[in-house]
């Protein structure tokens, strides 16, 4: 009956699965990239159905509803990173075959210890002609590694990058002198090892060898952001991101946003003073904001839209494989859901009771279900965090087997079969592990009266988001677990789910770079996109005292991760990577449904535009043609 009820449910459904995290659905490419160019010459307006925008000036999309933030420093999600690699960049980017390349620094060197980076940047403008400078990099990363910033991402700089003394941090997050740290970072004092040796150079020292340094400077944290921008908007410090809330802010990437429209509309208009400005054709993108894909799939066959970024489920059979304008990109991702450890789901439990309840609530879950059903385009079912493909760091894929590591850990408590085959194995096991945290069950298998046990699923909203809410909704209720589903808009969800105001909630992760540290660091306790809440006293959202129930001990984890980003052995430090991933799948607050790819839908008439593994969309190189 589950399945039956989901099926008619997600055939009623359109998809909107989108992902937190710059980092979000099959097994994903370690190269990062592949190219979109035009369809072949089948696909023509005739062929597909659907009409052609002929405003060869201009280009069309809805990549999803309101942005959360548009200041690199603070945005966290794919939709955001999309639009700030399109008018803002960084030292590095990404060509289309995935490559870091010259951004606005033209060249680097690197010094035999593989500790000192010297950047050398070319002639290049701000959005308003003030020259882009080398010291608007070094206020920028100081600006987002300052706490007071409040960057999800502050995280990123350390054990990276040499800090200031004062922000010596005691093990739960305090730091060793509150006063000279508050007082360093209200002054803006030089927080990084960072320093402009004249406009055009740039040196930065960092403590160990980093593999995916290179890649960090090309992701959005690292971008420059207008120093006197951000200041005249928030002299106070007390609305970090105010400066670019409205149409109009300074960047220096390729547009320029010229009119925003909230909840409605943006138009990016092309910036005369990005340094490779000759080579963009295009004069503006035009976006839809909406998440209703209904809506944007309508349009985008009225021809008043080039690009959709996703489309509904229930017209995926009638475009896959039939339809050249839908393609599907590789993604380096997971699709999830997660618990809040801090919960009253769990009191009266013991910490062990609470984990048997969570992984039991893992096991319910028909992945192969959710990957043929609602998602349709291949998807592999999860059951590790980091995807398969992504490197190590150390010249090998991460799921490789070595002779150190065999890929799955038989040993680590955190892992299960998810396929199909399995499903019946992994109800019976969750029926036993509640029974081992108290619950009781009738004969037939089904939850008693006497234990009841009921929670509510925080979902953004977004039809396929709400499907596969209900899809689990039926796997909790084939044992009698009851699932309240709450939807709410995009942002208000993000502020919900990261403040821990919840029980159960959808999340998904597309790596920022291609390293596991960055799908494990996340879960650091004073991470800002620690959404699970390890290591946090519920009453003050910081370290501290953690309820009697949840994971003790976390600041092992921490000490964990601090030891990796410090490790210079990276054959050692592959393996303690695993490690850890061991120690956050034996939480079972990490649950994984699938990992990502990305399906979406672009005119045979548009060509040019590419994207990596990370979901970014480059649009500036875009070309479009009357037929």
């Amino acid at each position: 009956m589950k399945k039956l009820m989901a099926s008619v449910l997600a055939a009623a459904m359109v998809l909107s699965l989108a992902a937190c995290g710059s980092s979000a659905s099959s097994t994903a490419s370690s190269e990062a990239a592949s190219t979109t160019e035009s369809a072949s010459s089948e696909s023509t307006a005739e062929a597909t159905g659907t009409k052609l925008n002929t405003d060869t000036s201009a280009m069309y999309l809805c990549l999803a509803s309101e942005p959360e933030h548009l200041d690199p420093a603070l945005n966290t999600t794919v939709d955001g990173a999309c639009l700030a690699v399109n008018s803002f960049v960084g030292l590095l980017t990404y060509d289309e075959n995935g490559n870091i390349v010259p951004g606005v620094a033209e060249s680097y060197d690197v010094s035999d210890d593989k500790l000192t980076y010297t950047f050398h940047l070319r002639d290049s403008l701000w959005s308003d002609g003030t020259p882009v400078t080398a010291g608007d990099f070094v206020y920028s990363w100081n600006r987002a590694a300052n706490p007071l910033t409040a960057s999800d991402y502050g995280y990123l700089f350390d054990g990276l990058i040499a800090k200031n003394p004062a922000l010596d941090s005691n093990a739960d997050g305090s730091y060793v002198d509150e006063a000279a740290a508050n007082e360093a970072m209200a002054n803006n004092d030089i927080l990084l090892n960072v320093e402009a040796v004249d406009d055009n150079t740039l040196t930065v020292t960092i403590e160990t060898p980093c593999p995916y340094f290179l890649s960090l400077c090309a992701f959005p944290t690292f971008f420059p952001v207008p120093q006197a921008s951000v200041e005249a908007a928030d002299p106070n410090g007390e609305n970090p991101g105010a400066w670019a809330a409205e149409a109009g802010f300074v960047c220096n990437g390729a547009f320029t946003c010229t009119e925003w429209k909230h909840d409605e509309s943006m138009v990016y208009t092309k910036n005369p003073n990005y340094y490779d400005a000759e080579n963009v054709t295009l004069e503006t993108l035009n976006f839809m904001l909406s998440n209703d894909e209904a809506a944007f799939y309508a349009a985008y066959n009225a021809g008043n839209l080039d690009f959709i970024d996703s489309v509904p489920t229930d017209e995926i059979p009638n475009l896959k494989g039939i339809n050249p304008e839908f393609q599907v990109l590789d993604n380096l991702g997971t699709y999830y859901m997660c618990f809040n450890v801090n919960s009253t789901l769990f009191e009266g439990k013991t910490p062990e009771q609470a984990n048997a309840m969570r992984k039991a609530i893992n096991l319910l879950v028909d992945r192969q279900y959710i990957c043929d059903n609602i998602g349709q385009t291949d998807q592999t079912p999860a059951n590790t965090f980091i995807p398969p493909a992504m490197s190590d760091g150390n010249g090998a894929e991460f799921r490789q087997n070595t002779a150190d590591y065999t890929y799955p850990n038989a040993d680590a408590l955190g892992y299960f079969d998810p396929s199909e085959d399995a499903y019946d194995d992994n109800v019976a096991e969750a029926i036993e592990l509640l029974e081992s945290a108290g619950y009781k069950f009738t004969d037939d298998g089904m939850l008693s009266d006497e234990t009841p046990l009921s929670f509510t699923y925080l979902t953004n909203s977004g039809a396929g988001n709400e499907a596969v809410a209900a899809a689990l909704q039926q796997d909790m209720a084939v044992i009698g677990i009851n699932v309240d589903i709450q939807a709410e808009d995009w942002k208000v969800f993000l502020n919900d789910r990261k403040a821990g105001n919840f029980d159960v909630a959808r999340n998904g992760w597309l790596a920022d770079f291609d390293d596991p540290i960055n799908m494990i660091e996340m879960w650091i306790t004073n991470s800002g996109n620690n959404d699970v809440q390890f290591g946090r006293d519920p009453a003050t959202g910081k370290a501290g005292t953690v309820p009697s129930y949840a994971p003790q001990d976390w600041n092992k984890y921490d000490e964990l991760v601090a030891s990796i980003k410090s490790e210079t052995d990276f054959a050692k430090r592959a393996n303690m990577l695993h490690e850890a991933e061991d120690m956050l799948m034996e939480t079972y607050a990490i649950v994984p449904l699938y990992y990502y790819n990305d399906p979406y839908m672009m005119k045979s008439n548009v060509s040019g535009m590419y994207s990596n593994a990370f979901g970014y969309k480059y649009f500036m190189y875009c070309t479009k043609t009357a037929a």
